[in-house]
């Protein structure tokens, strides 16, 4: 924990977040974000060190059209295809949002000023289109801070493993549960070990490992509130957190062991947790829960503009909250499960709802470039 002195106690909520090792990074992306240079004052006034996105995030922004009309015109006279015209938009967002950020890439070596993009949600349970597409996107963006998300499904997990070993940096998305996550450090510590059998230099490769916090507190609490003991309500408001504590955990474990040993020697980076997410669902909790409560060194904390800017406001960052509560993490979710209320099945069911968001996502965004196109006098087959 870094020792509070009176400059760090009168720093800013976000500097002292990063000052803790938290790199803090926006969850969104517009074209509207890039041209009004809000993202590069975020950079300079907020400590954002990063960007992610998702299809959920491009289908609003690239949805209401601000920004993209001269892009969807041009579009539309190639008479490209309704996929391509969306990889064509998204592809030059993350590619602006690259150029931006590159800067704190240089600075931290590659650490950050990294920006996240996901493959085709639809692809989620085919390994070799995963694989595919994330070559396909790694080109198509051609910036060497870009991340390519990829979902960890069970047939994610071997894509993660042969896109590292190919020497592209990889953002793992929708983790949910503790064995996921111990599969996911394995696929990469496992990708490393191919980059290095390929020759490849490891210390150019990057990870994070996406953990989702807030749907696991929504799930879990809708339960524990139809139970309505007095038990059941005490634990409220406590999966969530505890399932990421247990999370870290398992991350000092494993980057504490001899294959990793063996890997750091060869120039490898650890992949970090990111805490995706952090939006606080439950307007009853407050709105920098996600915040305040995972300050770890070595971590993300990506976040939605609202959450960093409440973070920024009031945020009530107090040093290490994560590694001193393994225990209660461990009593916490115990409990929970005592009640009667299945952690498998919660979890399960939640990676299940995230892959299917964010197709359902996907899908009304080529519906809306298909009418935008199809407006134009192009036929978007």
């Amino acid at each position: 924990m870094i020792e509070v002195t009176e400059a760090t106690a009168t720093a800013g909520a976000l500097e002292r977040l990063s000052n803790e090792g938290v790199s803090v990074w926006l969850d969104d992306l517009s074209r509207k974000r890039i041209a009004s240079g809000n993202l590069a004052e975020l950079v300079a006034t907020k400590h954002v060190v990063g960007v992610t996105t998702n299809p959920s995030i491009f289908q609003a922004a690239i949805g209401s059209g601000e920004g993209y009309e001269e892009q969807l015109a041009d579009l539309a006279v190639r008479g490209v295809t309704v996929d391509e015209a969306v990889r064509m938009m998204t592809t030059a967002d993350v590619r602006a949002a690259a150029d931006i950020l590159h800067s704190v890439y240089t600075a931290t070596g590659g650490r950050d000023g990294r920006v996240s993009i996901e493959v085709d949600p639809r692809l989620a349970h085919h390994t070799a289109a995963t694989i595919a597409e994330a070559k396909q996107l790694a080109w198509l963006v051609d910036r060497p801070n870009v991340m390519i998300k990829i979902p960890a499904t069970r047939a994610g997990l071997p894509a993660i493993t042969e896109v590292i070993g190919l020497g592209i940096s990889v953002n793992v998305t929708l983790i949910f549960s503790l064995e996921r996550y111990r599969e996911v450090v394995d696929a990469y510590l496992a990708g490393l070990e191919k980059a290095a059998a390929r020759g490849l230099d490891l210390s150019t490769i990057h990870s994070v490992a996406s953990f989702f916090v807030s749907r696991v507190d929504s799930e879990i609490d809708k339960r524990l509130t139809v139970l309505g003991t007095d038990t059941a309500r005490t634990l409220k408001g406590r999966a969530a957190l505890a399932n990421a504590r247990l999370a870290y955990q398992a991350y000092e474990e494993i980057f504490a062991g001899d294959r990793w040993t063996a890997l750091a020697a060869a120039g490898a980076n650890r992949q970090r947790p990111l805490w995706a997410s952090t939006g606080v669902k439950d307007p009853a909790y407050k709105d920098t829960l996600y915040v305040d409560d995972l300050v770890a060194p070595g971590t993300v904390n990506t976040m939605p503009e609202a959450t960093l800017n409440a973070t920024a406001d009031h945020g009530d960052i107090t040093g290490d909250t994560v590694t001193g509560g393994y225990a209660r993490a461990r009593a916490d979710l115990d409990a929970i499960e005592a009640l009667g209320i299945s952690y498998d099945e919660v979890v399960t069911r939640l990676e299940d709802e995230g892959v299917a968001k964010f197709a359902v996502a996907w899908q009304d965004l080529l519906d809306a470039v298909t009418k935008s196109l199809m407006s134009k006098g192009v036929d978007a087959e």
